[in-house]
This record gives C-alpha cells, sequence and structure tokens, in this order.
C-alpha cells in the first residue's frame, strides 16, 4: 500500500486550565481560555512523522503490509527525525521529496482533558507526483491548500493504472475543494472514509441527516464502498453486500486521548480488506485499532498488530459487526 499526503511533527501541549463551551446536543464545542494571561500547562510530548497518511502507512506496516508514503518535507532535524520514525516502523520512504532550505510541517496540539485542537500550517511545498508505478493499493488523505494541480497528477496516474485500488480518506482541504474539482478522485475510490459532520459536508447535507442517506451519497459520487465515524459512537459501512454498524469496540473504557483514532480505524479497515477480509471483518479491525489508539498519547503508539487486533477481538467474543 502506498499511502499519499503531508507528514508532520504533533507538539502535545497538556493544558491545565481552560473551559468548555457545547451546544445543547454536546456537539459544535469550543474551547476557551484567558485571552492575555499565562496559561499553565502540564507537559509536551512530541510525536514524530504523523499526518493521516503517515499514520497510515505505519498502520499497514504493523498489519503485515509493505507499505510506502509519498509525502514532501524540509531538510530540516524535524525533517531528518520524521524519515528515522519511519524507518523504526518499515515504512519505506524513498518517495519523500525532501526540500532543501524549508522547513518540515510542525502542528501544536491543544489537548484539554479527553480531546484535542490542533493549530495547523502547511508548507507551501512544490509538488512533483513520483513515478510508483503500480502497487496494489493506494490511500489518499490530508494535503495542503497548494496542491490541486497535484491531485490532477494523482488522478492521472490511477486512470495509467486501471489495477490499482484507491482508498480515500479526505482532508479539510480535499473537502473543502468539493466534489466537483476532485470528481475523478471521488469517481476512483474504491473505499472512502469520512466522519458523519464530512459526509454532510461533502454532500451539502443538513446536520443530523440519516446515516442510509449519507452513504447513498457517497456511493454515487463514486466509491464502491462507503465508510461514515460517528466517533465513540461507532460507524457505519456500505458496499455491494449491504450496510453494516460497528459499534465502539470497548465503550467501558474511557478515552486517554483520541488524536488519530479516526485514522486508525480507516487504515485498518483498509488493511483488512487488501488482506482478503469481508467489509464487516475489516471494520471489526478498524473498532479495534481505533481504540487502541486512544489509549496513548498521539496517533501511533496504539496500533496494532494482526495477532494484537486478533487477541482483543478473542476477549470479547460478543462483539458484532451486524447488518442493518
Amino acid at each position: 500500500m502506498v499511502a499519499i499526503g503531508d507528514i508532520t511533527t504533533d507538539a502535545f501541549i497538556r493544558l491545565k486550565e481552560a473551559k468548555v463551551n457545547c451546544d445543547i446536543n454536546e456537539a459544535h464545542c469550543t474551547i476557551t481560555m484567558k485571552f492575555g494571561d499565562k496559561i499553565p500547562y502540564e507537559f509536551v510530548r512530541v510525536v514524530r512523522a504523523v499526518g493521516n497518511s503517515p499514520n497510515a502507512a505505519v498502520a499497514a506496516s504493523r498489519l503485515g503490509l509493505k507499505s510506502a508514503l509519498v509525502s514532501n518535507m524540509g531538510d530540516d532535524q524535524n525533517g531528518k527525525e520524521c524519515l528515522k520514525s519511519l524507518e523504526k516502523d518499515g515504512v519505506n520512504h524513498r518517495y519523500i521529496s525532501v526540500h532543501k532550505g524549508e522547513e518540515t510541517n510542525y502542528h501544536y496540539v491543544l489537548w484539554y482533558e479527553r480531546d484535542r485542537t490542533i493549530l495547523v500550517k502547511h508548507q507551501d511545498y512544490e509538488y512533483h507526483f513520483p513515478n510508483v508505478g503500480s502497487p496494489r493499493w493506494f490511500y489518499l488523505s490530508s494535503l495542503g491548500p497548494s496542491t490541486r494541480e497535484y491531485h490532477k497528477k494523482i488522478a492521472s496516474h490511477l486512470k495509467a493504472h486501471p489495477e490499482i485500488k484507491f482508498a480515500f480518506q479526505p482532508g479539510t482541504f480535499q473537502i473543502n475543494l468539493g466534489v466537483v474539482e476532485l470528481k475523478d478522485i471521488y469517481a476512483r475510490a474504491e473505499i472512502i472514509f469520512v466522519n458523519n459532520e464530512e459526509a454532510e459536508k461533502i454532500l451539502g447535507k443538513p446536520s443530523g441527516t440519516d446515516v442510509k442517506e449519507l452513504l447513498l451519497g457517497l456511493h454515487n459520487l463514486g466509491p464502491q464502498s462507503a465508510v461514515i465515524t460517528y466517533g465513540p459512537k461507532g460507524a457505519y459501512g456500505a458496499d455491494k453486500t449491504g450496510i453494516y454498524f460497528a459499534p465502539p469496540f470497548n465503550p467501558e473504557e474511557p478515552a486517554f486521548e483520541r488524536t488519530g483514532a479516526g485514522d486508525a480505524f480507516a487504515s485498518a479497515t483498509t488493511s483488512a480488506l487488501i488482506l482478503g477480509k469481508t467489509l464487516p471483518e475489516a471494520l471489526s479491525w478498524g473498532a479495534v485499532n481505533g481504540m487502541s489508539v486512544c489509549r496513548y498519547i498521539g496517533a501511533q503508539e496504539g496500533l496494532l498488530t494482526q495477532q494484537q487486533i486478533q487477541s482483543e477481538l478473542s476477549k470479547k467474543p460478543d462483539y458484532k459487526v451486524s447488518s442493518i
């Protein structure tokens, strides 16, 4: 599996004093802190080589697949540390473009209680799509705002290689581009992963739209299969065999930190499909991997191997992905 997307370093800042405000449905939350004051924090933890696509590449490698990453970075110390981290996890990084004299992406994660707000800055690289040949799968996710033409090159490569299967987990900029601009990307996807709010935005639907309507709308854009996650409430998936609900794997266990849970779910589901699993089986792998990531700081420490996923599933024989 070749993952395509931006790479970054996440610096987790554990806040001590803040206030979270949500609407009546416990949604659309905001975090506030005293303005013009000194805000105490508990600690900082730096996590290298993360981002939607790097997380997917690491997840695939731990699950026994050969994985590589197509990305861009600077030739600074942060970039060098990211390459070391990828090597440690067995991810091939020969397709990463290192830009001389430029910085590698660096994000700040404001972590309060069980959730986080991420301050992001995408470096404006000159993107060139390398000749990656014909791997079994592509996995495309978050890219920065200067990549409109880059997406066209990815679509052209996919058109030239119809044998490549393709998973799409659109990031913020890709969603904002709209389905018309990325129609060739959506149409070519074997499977798409979004959360419920992202699905509503992509399809222009109001908040609270029924999941079956959202799944059908995503399918009509081209993907053969679609998966919509609802955070700690579980996920829904649909393919030609039916519509399925994957409940949260271990809902009684409180999350320690949720960064990367969606990436873990999507990448484990994709990896399971690559390994020949059915969609319901793959969704169960995703649920376990997503749960595991929430036990640790950052998006990668909790990513599991095949044996670890099977071990977790064996501990809960009553867990079931059901048809709806």
